[in-house]
């Protein structure tokens, strides 16, 4: 049951990152904008590498590598040795949710514009948190 849902995810997490996250307006009288995982990392490109890198990473590249790194050991390609290297991969992609639910309490706080969370930011979280629940059920400690 457990290699299913962790092979779940490998659909999973593409629409997750595809879905709307948030939606953003300046003022509003306007209508909002969808923000998703992608369209945030192609303004976050066009504007700031460093930053861009750094949650390309931790919302693309950490929890897909975990899940095809879960996958390779429930399949023994891959040694169990490699678990406590995917937890901390794990670790890594629940900052992400941390660092848009900081976004989040920043622009609601400035007062000018309008952020509303989308069903893709409870998708993407379920995503997590089911990869972490995955990583850490029936499977040794080491």
């Amino acid at each position: 049951m457990l290699r299913l849902a962790n092979l779940a995810l490998l659909v999973l997490f593409p629409v997750a990152w595809f879905a709307p996250l948030l939606r953003a307006g300046l003022l509003p009288f306007f209508e909002l904008d969808a923000i998703s995982v992608m369209t945030g990392l192609q303004a976050l490109w066009e504007k700031d590498l460093a930053l861009a890198l750094v949650v390309t990473v931790l919302a693309v590249f950490a929890p897909y590598m975990k899940v095809i790194g879960l996958a390779l050991v429930d399949a023994d390609l891959a040694s169990p040795r490699l678990l406590p290297a995917l937890r901390w991969l794990g670790r890594l992609a629940m900052a992400d949710i941390f660092l848009v639910a900081i976004y989040i309490v920043l622009a609601r706080g400035t007062g000018m514009g309008r952020v509303e969370t989308a069903w893709g930011l409870y998708l993407f979280t379920g995503c997590v948190l089911a990869s972490l629940v995955i990583a850490h059920r029936d499977r040794p400690q080491s």
